[in-house]
């Protein structure tokens, strides 16, 4: 009897898993109703959010996906398991079974809980390498910056556009003005184009930090002294807010990380202003300094 339930239970598991592969209509179904429920409706945080924030990249929209793939085959093998204890529990208690079965050994149980799990990991380990390969290998890139980590803000730089750099620092509580969420508030953000794909370096001037961007599934380490890179595809216009996810000292908390995503014309139109104006507050500092 045991031998027939799991044999059951799994043949309509892995059924619901290929349909769940095979048909657009059921996954868009799937995608729908987890989005409502578990994904916030914003591109960055919600008074009592629960789950990702709203995917702003093909990239991100995979590790929803996945996240929410998995989710579901670790809820039905948690109520499986969980009905199969209870009917064992009831079915072979003491007053049902004064005389238990001496039974110890059989072979083939013991090989169906044994080769259907490595299935169920080979099922999830499938779309989890693709996943990875997608977020490791950088395509053709349409434009290259570097981010560098300080304690405590980041600074930009734009090797292509005639080494356009800046510092993005947080907006103190007091200069906050209104809608502007505390912690999560820049002066100056990083501007970037949708639909391109931008080459991404990271390192940092001083301790480890760590450059992470929720909404476009970018999490990427800064050492001092190394190079690190990765890559994001914006899809949509708008704000994305992140932080630094690396402990680097009393400031950790207060390296929020500012994305502008705009259209390629606004992209252009933004950097001919930011030239003049980064370039007027270098002069500035430079005097300044002497």
């Amino acid at each position: 009897t045991s031998v027939l339930v799991i044999f059951f239970f799994y043949f309509n598991f892995f059924f619901l898993i290929f349909f769940f592969f095979n048909d657009t209509a059921t996954t868009e179904i799937y995608t729908l109703s987890l989005h409502d429920a578990f994904r916030s409706h914003a591109n960055g945080i919600t008074d009592w959010q629960l789950g990702f924030q709203e995917p702003a990249s093909g990239v991100m929209q995979n590790i929803f996906d996945l996240h929410n793939f998995v989710l579901i085959m670790m809820t039905a093998i948690t109520i499986f398991v969980l009905i199969l204890l209870i009917y064992v529990a009831i079915r072979f208690r003491k007053s049902a079974n004064p005389n238990p079965s001496k039974r110890s050994h059989n072979a083939l149980l013991e090989t169906l809980w044994t080769a259907i799990p490595v299935l169920i990991l080979i099922v999830m380990a499938v779309p989890s390498f693709k996943l990875v390969y997608e977020q490791d290998v950088i395509p053709e890139v349409d434009m290259t910056i570097k981010v560098i980590g300080h304690q405590w803000y980041w600074e930009y730089q734009y090797p292509e556009h005639d080494d356009l750099s800046f510092e993005s620092y947080l907006v103190p509580d007091e200069d906050l003005k209104e809608g502007q969420p505390r912690l999560l508030t820049v002066d100056n953000r990083l501007v970037l184009p949708v639909n391109k794909n931008i080459h991404v370096l990271v390192t940092a001037g001083d301790v480890l930090h760590s450059f992470a961007m929720p909404a476009l599934g970018v999490k990427k380490d800064a050492v001092p002294g190394r190079l690190n890179e990765t890559w994001m595809r914006i899809d949509r216009p708008g704000i994305y807010r992140g932080q630094c996810s690396e402990i680097c000292g009393t400031g950790h908390g207060y390296m929020p990380i500012v994305i502008e995503a705009v259209s390629e014309n606004d992209f252009y139109a933004w950097l001919n202003e930011a030239k003049n104006e980064f370039a007027t507050l270098n002069n500035r500092t430079i005097a300044l300094s002497k």
